[in-house]
């Protein structure tokens, strides 16, 4: 892995640096070009970006806050309640640091991949937020490769050169928040170089939920005429604690309180990559991203089992695993085993049973992204080609253990030692080597038709492979390639220089991940941090675009407007589920046919004299396309053996068909005041596919901010989320409570649980520029 990169890296700076050095001596005009994503920001003209000034809004940097705010589309789950832990949701398709969630946009950090190989998933918690410089959600295109099915997420990093100075923020907050950063940047001549480090902690507004975290990242750049260089670390140690949703009696209760716990994962995470470009002509040169990185994850997830002493007079004095029958007069049941395969003795008086799921994660991944560009008058306009490769491999180490415990009054799980491995391999333990291989090679054009119209065409080839290599033995071992070639062409048409028209169709792909892969058994369930290889394979998701659009501008003096408005349709073939299976905590991944996700975006911004405003509207309809059968024994609207029917035009769970969004700031000069609505309407539970239950509420949400300057370079800033105290919830499922004494709500048998959003909040801080 390492001779991998460092190879490829010491071949492209031995390309670079003679020529560039050449160049930058007969001329110090230094320009700062770093590859932030395939295609060379082919297609970033109807793009929603956010600045670092977005960012930094409320005074200490918020990414997920800010795209929250500025977003209709984008929709914060709070599905782990853990603020740096929730699902983002984009046109229907999900961004989660969370294993289970069927991924569906593409990540990229300065343009290496950033999705984590084992799940695709996406780990916020990692991620630098004071070192952001812009945030960029694209369309769907093929140029992206793997995962893009809904879109990308460009994350673009600050330098030394963009961001001179220092920059000292400290604030604190309710709950036991307290956050602090400090960020300096300097440039000279050519060199430049940006440092910065931040640190949080949170005591959660829930009981027994703290988080800290300690992020780091320094950027040091050789920036030419005709090259330059830029040499990135990133670095991140975080210990969170969410414990998930509770059932909606508890929470009525107890707006505080967990169900089970504990919830907690650990992260270890450093990167280094290079990033250098060298210019051929005036007219062509060629970028890279090289990366290498690795992710250490220890998670350990208390939860509540369907354990209890066995019926059979033969088995009596020893414990079972229930789980749902086929027969609705009586429930299967399973001899639990313990490691040497002997019964497990009941020692708690047959009820009162958890499990401890603990799994560990340790990733080494690395990968190039290599591009030549090539911008230069044709016929009516300008020609911008993009012709490139990447190559992403990386190896996992992935191992799961369940202890069995007992429930104490607290509702957390306090283990016995006993490993529980069963037979049948329902409850077992993994050891797993996961390795992936992806290339893709892609071209991107945009091609001057006749004045004012061009064409933005896309074309990449993906291969993917997965090998599985089991530890213990041979039943977990797996080959897996998936291999497609993806179209998308969009057309353009400026109106005039105020506004533009586009309409195109893309397909993208993504192939199942090892996680996905080693749970897809019906008859193998795992639980969301304890996977299992099992036949039959899944295949690959595919997905068509089409989408059609307008953006514009005008201006009335120191009025300025801006707007953009789209409508998509995207088709999913072989979408890829979690189903929930008849044993608790469990579930597996399945194909589940076609889905669609179709809507339409608005918004609107405007700045006048200090004062500014941004309005946007999403409308999302995304439905199941196929009829199919789903396992959800928690549904109370289930049948006898826990299935319920999924007819075409259900509705997927967990997407709000209406979200909205406002935000008003006034900046006065040396004080600014401002705030923004959220509003999202209601939404259908995960394990509510047939849409037989009544929905999870729909919400607004007020927040408020403002800043004075005490002196200059002196900021006194300060925010109040939640101003209104609404009690909401942004994501609900089903969890079984019958069996489960809850001394907050006696008898509770409702089994709706919420993941709630958080009460009122407030923090306030300082900030210092030199």
């Amino acid at each position: 892995m390492k001779r991998y990169w460092l190879g490829a890296g010491t071949a492209l700076c031995g390309l670079w640096a003679p020529a560039a050095l050449a160049q930058a001596s007969e001329n110090m005009s230094a320009q700062t070009i770093v590859v932030t994503a395939p295609g060379g920001a082919i297609d970033v003209d109807d793009a929603i970006r956010l600045t670092d000034e977005d960012i930094d809004r409320a005074g200490t940097p918020d990414l997920l806050a800010a795209l929250a705010r500025k977003v209709a589309g984008v929709s914060l789950q709070d599905a782990q309640n853990n603020p740096w832990q929730p699902n983002l949701v984009y046109r229907g398709f999900v961004a989660s640091p969370l294993q289970g969630q069927a991924q569906g946009l593409a990540a990229y950090l300065d343009g290496a991949r950033f999705n984590q190989p084992f799940g695709d998933t996406v780990q916020f918690d990692l991620i630098p937020e004071a070192a952001i410089r812009r945030i960029s959600l694209l369309d769907a295109s093929p140029v992206y490769g793997l995962n893009a099915l809904g879109g990308a997420l460009v994350l673009e990093t600050k330098t030394g050169r963009s961001d001179p100075g220092l920059v000292l923020t400290g604030s604190g907050g309710g709950f036991g928040y307290a956050e602090g950063s400090a960020a300096a940047g300097f440039s000279k001549d050519m060199f430049s170089g940006f440092v910065t480090v931040q640190e949080s902690h949170e005591a959660g507004w829930r009981d027994f939920s703290p988080s800290t975290l300690y992020n780091g990242y320094a950027d040091f750049g050789f920036d030419g005429a005709g090259g330059g260089l830029h040499v990135k670390l990133i670095g991140a140690d975080t210990n969170l604690t969410g414990n998930g949703v509770s059932p909606v009696e508890l929470l009525a209760a107890d707006r505080d309180a967990v169900f089970t716990f504990p919830d907690n994962t650990r992260n270890r995470y450093g990167r280094v990559s290079l990033h250098p470009w060298i210019a051929l002509t005036p007219q062509t040169r060629i970028e890279a991203s090289l990366y290498s990185q690795q992710l250490r994850s220890r998670t350990v997830n208390g939860d509540a089992a369907d354990i209890e002493e066995c019926e059979e007079e033969e088995n009596e004095g020893l414990l079972c695993l229930e789980g749902v029958s086929d027969d609705e007069s009586e429930d299967e049941e399973a001899r639990l085993t313990d490691a040497d395969g002997d019964p497990i003795e009941d020692s708690l008086g047959g009820e009162g049973y958890g499990v401890l799921n603990r799994g560990r994660t340790r990733t080494n991944s690395a990968g190039v992204l290599f591009q030549l560009i090539d911008a230069r008058p044709l016929g009516s306009g300008e020609n911008h080609l993009a012709i490139g490769f990447s190559h992403d491999r990386s190896r996992t180490r992935f191992g799961t253990s369940t202890e069995l415990g007992g429930l104490t009054e607290e509702r957390s799980v306090a283990g016995f030692g006993i490993q529980i491995v069963q037979e049948d391999g329902a409850i077992a333990p993994v050891d797993l080597i996961a390795k992936t291989r992806n290339w893709g090679i892609f071209l991107a054009d945009r091609l001057p038709i006749a004045p004012g119209l061009s064409a933005e065409i896309g074309l990449r080839w993906n291969h993917a492979r997965i090998v599985l290599e089991d530890q213990i033995g041979t039943a977990l071992n797996g080959r897996h390639a998936f291999r497609r070639l993806n179209p998308g062409i969009e057309l353009d048409y400026e109106v005039s220089d105020n506004m533009s028209l586009r309409a195109g169709y893309a397909e993208s792909s993504r192939a199942p991940t090892p996680a996905e892969l080693s749970c897809a058994d019906e008859e193998a369930p795992c639980s969301l941090t304890n996977f299992f290889v099992a036949d039959p394979p899944l295949e690959q998701v595919v997905a068509r675009t089409w989408e059609a659009g307008a953006l514009g501008k005008s201006g009335h003096g120191a009025l300025q407007f801006e707007w953009l408005v789209s409508a998509y349709r995207t088709t999913n073939n072989n979408d890829i589920q979690y189903i929930a299976s008849n044993i608790r905590g469990r579930a597996y991944f399945q194909n589940v046919g076609k889905s669609r996700r179709q809507g339409i975006e608005a918004s609107l911004t405007a700045k006048t004299n200090g004062f500014s405003a941004s309005a946007s509207y999403a409308f999302i309809d995304a439905t199941y396309r196929t009829p199919l059968v789903l396992s959800s024994p928690a549904n109370p609207e289930s049948e006898d053996d826990g299935t319920i029917a999924v007819a075409r035009g259900n509705r997927l769970p967990g997407i709000p068909r209406h979200s909205a969004t406002l935000a008003l700031d006034y900046d006065g000069g040396r004080w600014s005041i401002g705030g923004d609505v959220i509003a999202r309407s209601g939404q259908f539970l995960i394990g509510d596919e047939g849409n037989a239950n009544a929905k999870v509420p729909g919400y607004v949400v007020v927040n408020f901010r403002g800043g004075i300057e005490l002196m200059p370079g002196l900021t006194l800033f300060g925010e109040l989320r939640n101003a209104f105290d609404r009690k909401y919830a942004t994501f609900g499922t089903f969890s079984e409570v019958d069996e489960i004494e809850l001394d907050e709500a006696p008898g509770a048998s409702n089994p709706r649980a919420y993941g709630p959003g958080a009460p009122r909040r407030w923090l306030a801080g300082l900030k210092a520029r030199f």
